[in-house]
C-alpha cells in the first residue's frame, strides 16, 4: 500500500486525480511512524546540538506529515463527501495528538534552548535565529513546561478543541447545503437581474424542479437581499441565513450553540493551564499587538472616529427608505436593498451595471498584468491534477525560472465551504537537491458561468468579488514570491497573524485605479472597457456607507476579543454580542440573528482573539499603498515597478524571517500611521 499510496508521493505536486478517502488512514499511519522514529532519535543525547543534526532532520520529517495532512484538509474544505469526512474525522484526533505531544516534548525543547544558548547561534542567519526563537516560544505555549498530569489534560483539550472546530465547520456547511428556497411565480422575483434569475433557474433544473432555486451560498442569497422588491422574500432569505447552524435553524443536529460554549471553555482552560488569565493573552503572544487592552483601545478609537460618519450614513438611509421606498421601519433585510437603491439614485449606477464589465477571463488577465508589472514576473497557465474540472493551475516565472505555482478554484458549489481563502500546498525551502518552490491554493466562492439553451455565458464578477480575488492573491504573493530558504519562516510561515493581512489588503487598492481597470474590464456583450463616466461614479461611491462598514468590522473584532478576554466560564455569548453592539453599533440586527453560529473565522479558523487583525493590518496596508500613490505623482500610475520591487524585497520576499514591523519600516522608512487608512475610507479630518 505504501508504494501505491498517492498521499505518500512527495516527488512533486499532489496527485489529486489518484487520492481517495481510503488512502488517508494508511498514509497517516506510515508518516506518524516515521515521525515518531525521527523524534526518538533526536531525543537521544547529542553533543553539541547543531542545526544540521537536530532542526533539519526534524523539519524534514514533519514537513511530509504537514503536506499530506494539508492535502486532506484542503479536500475536506473544497470537495466534501461522506467518505472523505469520515476519513478526516477518524484521523484528525491522531494528528492532533502527535502535534500536541511534539509541542510538549521536553527533550526537544531543551535542545532548542541549548541551540539558542550556543556560541553558534550568533552566527546563524536571521531566518534560522527566528526559527529557533519561535520554537522556544511555541514549546512554552504548547505546554512543554507543564507537569505530567497537566500535559495529559492539555493534550485532551487540544484534541477535543480540534474535533469541535471541525464539527462547527461541518454544521455550517451542512446547513448551507441543505437549504433550498423554490419560487415558481416570476412576479415574486421582481427587481432581480437577468443573470441572477438564469442562475436560479439553472439551479432548479439541476434538481429536476420547475421555477427558481435560491440557496444560502453567497452568490445565490445575496442578490435577493440586494435587488428583490418583495420585502417578505428578503425577510425569508435573511432569516434563513442569519439563523443557520443555530437553535433557530432548520435542523437541531446542526446547532452550534453548545459547540461555541465548549470551545470557549476549552480555550479558557488552555490559558489557565499555561498560566495566562485568558485566551486573548495566549493568542497575542505571537502577534504584533501586545495586550487585549491595547487591541480594545485600538478598536474603540477606530469606532469613535467612524461613528459620526456611520450615524450620517444611517440617517440618510432611513430617510431615503421612508421617503422613496415607503419603508417606515427599516429592518436588517431592508438595508442592503435600500442601500443599493440609494446608491443608484445618488451615483446614477448600479452594482449590476458595473458587473457587466467584469467577466472572469478579463478580470484574471488584468490581475495577472498588475502582478507582472509590479514584480517583474510572468504568470503562465500550467497543468496539474486537481479536485474539480473547474480548477485552473498556473506557474509564476522570473527571467524564465520557476518561482512558484498555484491552483485557482473560483466558483461556489455544493460540498465546498463558503468564503475565500489562500492556503499553502508546499513551502519554499532549500533541500539537498536544490530549491523546493512554493505552491498555493487560492479558493473563492463566486458565481459560475451559466448555460442557457446550450449557450454558456462567462462568469461575471461584482466589483466586491474582484476585490476579494485581489485580496486572496495578496496572500498568495506573500507565499509564492518569498526568497527565504528556511521552511518555517518562508512565505506566510512565521508571520505574525495581525500582519498576515498586510499584502492581501494592500492588493485590494489596485481595484480602484483607472489604468488598472482599463486593462481588466470588457463589457460582457460589447467588449468595451469600463467607460470613464461610470468609473467616476464608482469612485464617488467608493466610500458609500464606509462609516457603517467600519463599525461592523469593529463590532465583529470587539466581540471576538471580549469573548476571549472574559475570565468567567459559561458566559452568555449572545449577551456579549448584544453588549458590544450597544457600545459601538448604530444599527442592530433583529433578536433572532445568530451570526456567531457561523462565525467560522474564530470558531473553525485561526482567528480566535485575532479577528482584529484585519483592521490592524489595514493600517499597515493603507500606509504601504500610500507609497505607490506618492510614486504615481511622478510616474503617472500606481503601477510603479520601482516601488513594487521595494515592496517585494522588503515585505513579500522576507516572509516571517523578521518581525513584520521591521519589514514595514524597511519599506516605508518609518513607523506606520493611521492617516492613509482614514483617507482611503473617507474618514479623514
Amino acid at each position: 500500500m505504501t508504494q501505491q499510496n498517492p498521499l505518500l508521493d512527495f516527488s512533486d505536486l499532489p496527485r489529486f486525480d489518484a487520492i481517495k478517502p481510503e488512502h488517508i488512514a494508511p498514509a497517516i499511519a506510515v508518516l506518524l511512524e516515521e515521525n515518531r522514529a525521527v523524534v526518538a532519535q533526536l531525543e537521544a543525547a547529542t553533543d553539541p546540538v547543531t542545526w544540521e543534526n537536530f532542526v533539519e532532520p526534524l523539519e524534514n520529517a514533519t514537513e511530509k506529515l504537514g503536506r499530506a495532512w494539508g492535502i486532506v484538509s484542503h479536500l475536506n474544505g473544497v470537495a466534501d463527501t461522506p467518505e472523505l469526512r469520515a476519513a478526516y474525522n477518524e484521523n484528525q484526533p491522531i494528528i492532533t495528538e502527535f502535534w500536541t505531544a511534539l509541542g510538549q516534548n521536553l527533550a526537544l525543547f531543551d535542545k532548542y534552548k541549548a541551540l539558542q544558548a550556543s556560541p553558534e547561534f550568533a552566527h546563524f542567519t536571521p531566518a534560522r535565529q527566528t526559527i529557533v526563537n519561535n520554537a522556544v516560544r511555541d514549546f512554552r505555549l504548547g505546554g512543554a513546561e507543564l507537569s505530567d498530569d497537566k500535559k495529559v489534560r492539555y493534550a485532551e483539550v487540544q484534541e477535543k478543541h480540534a474535533a469541535l472546530s471541525t464539527k462547527f465547520s461541518e454544521n455550517v456547511l451542512d446547513a448551507t447545503n441543505d437549504y433550498g428556497l423554490f419560487i415558481d411565480n416570476l412576479d415574486e422575483l421582481k427587481g432581480l437581474p437577468d443573470d441572477v434569475l438564469q442562475a436560479a433557474k439553472s439551479a432548479a433544473e439541476k434538481d429536476g424542479k420547475p421555477g427558481y432555486k435560491f440557496t444560502l451560498h453567497f452568490p445565490s442569497y445575496f442578490p435577493l437581499l440586494q435587488y428583490a422588491d418583495n420585502r417578505a422574500l428578503r425577510e425569508t432569505i435573511y432569516r434563513a441565513n442569519a439563523t443557520k447552524a443555530s437553535e433557530l435553524g432548520s435542523n437541531p443536529e446542526w446547532d452550534n450553540t453548545a459547540i461555541i460554549t465548549e470551545l470557549l471553555a476549552l480555550r479558557q482552560e488552555e490559558a489557565n493551564l499555561l498560566g495566562y488569565h485568558n485566551f486573548a493573552e495566549v493568542s497575542l503572544v505571537a502577534k504584533m499587538a501586545e495586550t487585549p487592552a491595547q487591541v480594545s483601545h485600538f478598536l474603540l478609537d477606530l469606532a469613535n472616529r467612524a461613528r459620526p460618519f456611520a450615524e450620517k450614513d444611517l440617517a440618510e438611509l432611513r430617510s431615503f427608505a421612508k421617503d422613496q421606498l415607503g419603508i417606515d421601519d427599516l429592518q436588517s433585510w431592508d438595508t442592503t436593498y435600500a442601500s443599493e437603491k440609494l446608491r443608484e439614485q445618488r451615483y446614477a449606477f448600479s452594482e449590476q451595471e458595473l458587473k457587466q464589465y467584469f467577466p472572469e477571463q478579463q478580470v484574471v488577465a488584468g490581475l495577472f498584468n498588475v502582478i507582472e508589472t509590479l514584480f517583474a514576473v510572468e504568470i503562465r497557465l500550467d497543468s496539474a491534477p486537481s479536485w474539480h474540472p473547474d480548477v485552473k493551475f498556473y506557474r509564476i516565472e522570473k527571467a524564465g525560472k520557476l518561482v512558484g505555482q498555484f491552483y485557482l478554484d473560483l466558483y461556489a458549489r455544493s460540498g465546498k465551504r463558503g468564503g475565500a481563502w489562500m492556503d499553502d500546498a508546499r513551502g519554499r525551502r532549500r533541500t539537498a537537491t536544490g530549491i523546493q518552490t512554493p505552491v498555493a491554493y487560492l479558493t473563492c466562492n463566486f458565481s459560475e458561468p451559466v448555460t442557457t439553451n446550450g449557450v454558456t455565458k462567462p462568469a461575471l464578477f461584482t466589483h466586491d468579488e474582484v476585490i476579494t480575488l485581489f485580496h486572496e492573491f495578496g496572500h498568495g504573493l506573500h507565499h509564492l514570491l518569498t526568497q527565504v530558504e528556511e521552511l518555517s519562516v518562508s512565505g506566510i510561515s512565521g508571520v505574525e497573524w495581525d500582519a498576515v493581512e498586510l499584502p492581501s489588503q494592500f492588493m485590494e487598492n489596485f481595484c480602484w485605479e483607472w489604468d488598472v481597470l482599463q486593462g481588466m474590464t470588457a463589457h460582457a456583450e460589447s467588449g468595451e472597457p469600463l467607460p470613464r463616466a461610470l468609473y467616476d461614479k464608482m469612485i464617488a461611491a467608493k466610500n458609500f456607507q464606509s462609516g457603517m462598514q467600519t463599525l461592523r468590522q469593529v463590532e465583529f473584532s470587539l466581540f471576538d476579543m471580549r469573548l476571549h478576554d472574559a475570565i468567567e466560564s459559561g458566559q452568555n455569548v449572545q449577551a456579549i454580542a448584544d453588549a458590544v453592539r450597544a457600545q459601538v453599533s448604530v444599527f442592530n440586527p433583529p433578536a433572532f440573528n445568530r451570526f456567531q453560529h457561523s462565525f467560522s473565522h474564530i470558531f473553525a479558523g485561526g482567528y480566535a482573539a485575532g479577528y482584529f487583525s484585519y483592521k490592524w493590518a489595514e493600517v499597515l496596508s493603507a500606509d504601504a499603498y500610500a507609497a505607490f500613490e506618492e510614486a504615481s505623482i511622478a510616474e503617472g500610475s500606481t503601477l510603479s515597478r520601482v516601488v513594487g520591487q521595494q515592496f517585494q524585497s522588503q515585505v513579500l520576499e522576507v516572509g516571517g524571517s523578521r518581525p513584520a514591523l521591521e519589514s514595514f519600516k524597511a519599506f516605508r522608512g518609518r513607523e506606520p500611521a493611521i492617516d492613509a487608512l482614514l483617507r482611503h475610507s473617507g474618514m479623514a479630518a
